[in-house]
């Protein structure tokens, strides 16, 4: 699947024509259908149009020179969205049921995954079903499964651009226990406050550093990189835990760098990029380097000299390598479907 490069829509904007569903009731889940995408009926009193019992996963597959097609670390991804179940209190997924979805759906539509820089973005999504409104501090005991699919192209239409990211020091991005889930909600309590940064200080993201402790914008990870280190807050509960950065990492340490997990500060973030780099890692990106920080008071800190920095650029086009074929996979990360 080709697509001139002016016709290309924006991400996830378009769907291929197949999706998967399954469905939680009575203590058990069904098999699940391939069915023709489209709208979906849903009960007005349903548990997550009023208490937000969701949560979703996207992770991408791509087609390699040789025409096959390739899913990048999907165990990895379902294994995050069992435990974002797990922490809602929703209905697990059957993990085998929920990879034969995946698979399932990334078969069918083929013909439609693009070719590189492209890919096929997949999109598992899990929301309660319990038609009760009184249920605030009751689990939903229904629940429905579907798997979507996105063709999509390069994240950076006409080339990279270093970004300009707000640092907020002293907002919390989400309930602090709630960070590691991919829900809805999180991406919600993140929205006004980076609509309102970028409308004042023409910003591409906000940097969450509450009590001035650094953690992730409102849709990716933050890593700090020199040549040899990579500085990178270490996992808790407040943030989400990126397979994209997980990667990053993994790699990072074959390829002989000094990784530093650990809890740090503005102040240092701020020494740190004096002569160092930034960037955002996560699924549609893979990795976004930042070349400016703004502060509260307006003050614009260059990082490094404000271009995307060459530590960044290498990490990046060794991880898309693997992704795309390009590189050898030591590490069993792509499955063929």
């Amino acid at each position: 699947m080709s697509t001139p490069t002016q016709a290309r829509p924006a991400f996830g904007t378009v769907l291929t024509d197949q999706m998967a569903i399954a469905r939680f009731r009575e203590g058990r889940w069904s098999s699940h259908e391939l069915r023709p995408t489209g709208s979906i009926e849903i009960h007005p009193a349903a548990h997550v149009l009023h208490y937000a019992s969701e949560c979703f996963e996207g992770f991408k597959a791509y087609r390699w020179a040789d025409g096959s097609i390739r899913v990048f670390r999907m165990d990895k991804h379902i294994d995050r969205m069992r435990q974002s179940a797990r922490l809602l209190v929703l209905p697990e997924p059957d993990p085998l049921q929920l990879a034969d979805m995946v698979l399932t759906v990334i078969d069918r539509v083929r013909d439609q995954v693009p070719e590189p820089p492209g890919a096929l973005y997949l999109r598992p999504m899990l929301y309660g079903t319990m038609p009760n409104i009184g249920a605030a501090s009751a689990p939903s005991n229904e629940a429905t499964l579907i798997v979507l699919a996105s063709p999509v192209w390069d994240y950076f239409a006409g080339g990279a651009k270093p970004l300009r990211i707000y640092v907020e020091d002293r907002k919390h991005r989400t309930a602090e226990h709630l960070g590691m889930v991919k829900t809805g909600g999180n991406y919600a309590a993140a929205m006004g406050p980076t609509l309102a940064a970028r409308d004042k200080h023409r910003v591409d993201q906000v940097l969450f550093c509450p009590g001035g402790s650094v953690q992730e914008t409102g849709a990716a990870n933050f890593l700090l990189f020199r040549e040899g280190r990579i500085l990178t807050r270490s996992l808790d509960t407040t943030f989400l835990h990126g397979v994209t950065r997980d990667s990053l990492l993994t790699m990072a340490r074959d390829m002989g760098f000094e990784v530093e997990e650990r809890i740090f500060d503005v102040p240092e973030m701020l020494h740190w990029v004096e002569d160092g780099e930034a960037a955002l890692s996560g699924t549609a990106a893979v990795l976004a380097g930042v070349g400016t920080l703004v502060l509260r008071d307006g003050t614009e800190v260059r990082v490094g000299n404000g271009d995307i920095g060459p530590v960044t650029q290498r990490l990046r086009a060794a991880l898309v390598a693997i992704q795309n074929g390009e590189a050898p996979d030591r590490y069993g990360w792509t499955r063929k479907v």
